[in-house]
């Protein structure tokens, strides 16, 4: 087992593959993703739920089935359990594949972004899961900040009062998915691996959590703000005219903001996952290596 063998390992999350694109988008990421963790000399782990078990390390069948498959269950920690006792399929959160990636002893993790406080929530109460996961298990995710969809000044106030350090990988503000830049300042940055590693050693030698690692979106695949923001508030109305909310609601928005982009924005998620896969495997190599 790589993590026996003290290799550099690397976790997945499964519902970019169910939920977060279309099908053939999906599988390609999905294996491009494993492909640069492993040209980085680290191993990938895809995280997912089937038969009762949760799989740390699906095959690529596994994976290409997951790609094709609809009603497959939104997996995060509060679903775990419940996908585990029926035996179904299960696609793990940003949340759900920290926890069980921390169960099976693997420290770091690549996403697209992670989820945050919604915009309304102060009276829906619209809030990820992903958010208190990271406040709680000792897990460094590496994202190109939160989902523009969501309201990201809440979203690091929240994080701040539950001690989740958000660390500016080689920037100064917050990215915001799609747009390197959200215009809010971050107290934390570094531009060295050795660095990040040792600060991600410490901060679990001292019995604290989850690390959010921001890496912007590469600056050719970055997307104009003002047209995204249109697209966002659009498919934020036509959801609520639908009563669409909860879990269903990310992928909802999601697929309408790429509907209006032309696709332009499943381009961007492609390249940020891309992005995120490969300095997260160069962040694990420098872990293991100290």
């Amino acid at each position: 087992m790589a993590l026996e063998a003290g290799r550099a390992v690397v976790a997945l999350e499964s519902t970019v593959i169910a939920h977060g694109l279309p099908y053939p988008a999906n599988i390609e990421i999905a294996h491009a993703m494993e492909a640069t963790i492993r040209a980085e000399g680290a191993v990938p782990a895809t995280i997912g739920i089937h038969d009762g078990k949760i799989i740390i390390g699906m095959n690529e069948d596994e994976i290409e089935l997951l790609a094709i498959m609809e009603h497959v269950r939104k997996v995060s920690r509060r679903d775990l359990a419940f996908t585990l006792a029926t035996g179904d399929w299960g696609a793990t959160t940003v949340a759900g594949t920290m926890l069980c990636a921390h169960m099976a002893g693997i420290r770091f993790f690549a996403t697209g972004g992670i989820g945050g406080v919604h915009r309304g929530a102060e009276t829906s109460m619209d809030i990820s899961a992903d958010l208190q996961e990271l406040s709680q298990t000792p897990v460094l995710v590496t994202c190109a900040g939160a989902k523009s969809i969501l309201d990201l000044n809440l979203t690091l106030e929240y994080l701040e009062t539950h001690g989740v350090p958000v660390i500016g990988w080689q920037c100064d503000e917050f990215p915001a998915f799609y747009v390197a830049q959200s215009g809010l300042p971050l107290s934390q940055r570094l531009d060295d691996v050795a660095t990040l590693a040792r600060l991600a050693r410490i901060q679990w030698q001292c019995g604290l959590h989850g690390i959010i690692v921001a890496c912007p979106i590469p600056s050719e695949h970055a997307m104009e703000a003002a047209p995204l923001e249109q697209a966002i508030e659009a498919a934020l109305r036509n959801a609520q005219q639908q009563g669409i909310r909860g879990a269903a609601l990310t992928p909802y928005v999601l697929s309408q903001v790429a509907q209006t982009t032309t696709g332009e924005s499943i381009e961007a998620n492609k390249a940020l996952l891309i992005n995120n896969a490969r300095w997260a495997a160069r962040f694990a190599q420098a872990y293991a290596t100290q």
